[in-house]
């Protein structure tokens, strides 16, 4: 959805909140850990708006000096201080018939705070040295990775300012919270990078995928694509445990993985099958009774390279449609027929054809 990668479940449920939030012109205040992708949330709400052929403007609350912000965000006159030679509109008029997206929001100072109330009251701003104010019609999307809440609690953030903000909430899970996108961004990340600094992918094998699927990813998508890149230039051919930073090798830094993590859904059960009877059954599985029941690792082993084949069997080998009968991000499938040897059995059945 507007270049935003992934398919967990917590993605779903925000992809068709921002088509709910897109359709309506109310102020959007977005909350996300740092790296989590705000901008691209407020991005995708502006694209598929009414307002999309308007202007986006963004502005980083926390990285501009407050003596400079308002100026940048309201504008001055010509006169209004040293080297102000001309009339300058700010970010507000410039965003005029489109969006402002506000970033960083809670790191504004509490005098800004009250101009920026006024804003969101009355659309109008007041540009710095002005006699007069200007009306603007703006869509204003704000986002921080502070607790505004605890902020008001505090002091540091104006309560009516934050309701005024916090008209439609939105929560952008970070990537420890949607870990079956990993491989997805993994991949996406991967050609973006290699594009971009003119040298070849790097293969990720299926122990590097798995430390990276439990990475606690504290920089959420924005560490992982710098790690990307950082491997694109220096690992070789493919990437090993070596090229890996330290921290990643450390278990501390790692999350326990949830029991559905890749795993084939139940539900591809039955299709991959294509067991057409009506009749459910209670579920259970055939055990092989040459095996111990109690070899229970061994069992789901053998039951989900059956799965896979016969998928694979049923497309013609096109992984693709495998994937999809199987409710299986390519990615996972291509790494579960590379570590569990299974190319192996097609080259074994078209010899034998």
């Amino acid at each position: 959805m507007n270049g935003i990668i992934g398919s967990a479940p917590a993605m779903r449920k925000l992809f068709k909140l921002i088509e709910r939030v897109a359709a309506a012109d109310s102020t959007v205040l977005i909350h996300g850990e740092s790296g989590t992708g705000k901008e691209l949330i407020c991005r995708a709400i502006h694209n598929t708006s009414p307002r999309h052929n308007g202007p986006l403007i963004a502005v980083n609350c926390g990285a501009i000096p407050e003596d400079l912000l308002e100026s940048e965000l309201f504008g001055h006159a010509k006169g209004s201080f040293t080297g102000a030679v001309r009339d300058r509109p700010g970010k507000f008029v410039t965003a005029n018939n489109g969006t402002i997206f506000l970033d960083e929001i809670g790191d504004m100072s509490p005098k800004l705070q009250v101009k920026m109330l006024r804003v969101l009251q009355e659309r109008i701003v007041e540009p710095v040295g002005a006699l007069r104010s200007v009306e603007v019609n703006v869509r204003v999307i704000a986002a921080t990775h502070k607790n505004l809440s605890k902020e008001v609690e505090e002091g540091r953030f104006r309560e009516d300012l934050f309701y005024r903000l916090n008209v439609v909430p939105i929560q952008v899970p970070p990537l420890r919270d949607r870990i079956e996108d990993v491989s997805s961004l993994v991949e996406h990340f991967m050609e973006k990078c290699a594009a971009r600094s003119n040298c070849p992918p790097v293969k990720i094998g299926a122990q590097v995928m798995s430390i990276f699927q439990r990475y606690s990813w504290k920089g959420n998508v924005r560490e992982l694509e710098n790690l990307m890149e950082r491997l694109i230039v220096l690992a070789d051919d493919e990437v090993t445990l070596d090229d890996l930073p330290e921290n990643m090798l450390d278990t501390s830094n790692h999350t326990e993985p949830r029991a559905q993590e890749e795993r084939i859904p139940v539900q591809a059960f039955r299709v991959a099958y294509n067991d057409d009877d009506e009749d459910e059954g209670d579920g259970e599985m055939v055990l092989d009774d040459r095996e111990s029941v109690t070899d229970f690792n061994h069992q789901v082993e053998q039951y989900e390279n059956q799965l896979i084949l016969n998928a694979l069997n049923r497309t013609g080998w096109n992984k693709n449609k495998a994937a999809q009968l199987l409710k299986l991000n390519r990615t996972t499938l291509v790494e579960k027929i590379k570590k569990k040897g299974l190319e192996d059995d097609k080259q074994s059945e078209q010899r034998s054809g």
